[in-house]
């Protein structure tokens, strides 16, 4: 079951690869909130053992979207003001 999911996550960085080795976002040349939702994802990919170096236009497009004015790096699950309960 684990290598249909590698295998299903590889052909969508595959389809992902094809799209955006010719645009430079996912919607209209352009940084939407499509590319916000997808990076969520694609940018873990690693972590679920699906590497990313197969797919050079994938990673330029994760630094492009690293890149857009106020992207937040890696964020915690809780502020350091939130009150958990």
């Amino acid at each position: 079951m684990l290598r249909n999911r590698i295998q299903n996550g590889e052909r969508a960085l595959a389809t992902l690869e094809r799209h955006l080795g010719k645009h430079p976002f996912l919607v209209e040349e352009r940084y939407t909130v499509a590319d916000v939702c997808l990076f969520a994802y694609v940018h873990l990919a690693p972590e679920a053992g699906v590497a990313l170096t197969p797919y050079p236009a994938v990673t330029a497009w994760l630094e492009r979207v690293k890149a857009q004015p106020g992207f937040l790096g890696p964020v915690p699950p809780y502020s350091a003001n939130a009150h958990v309960r």
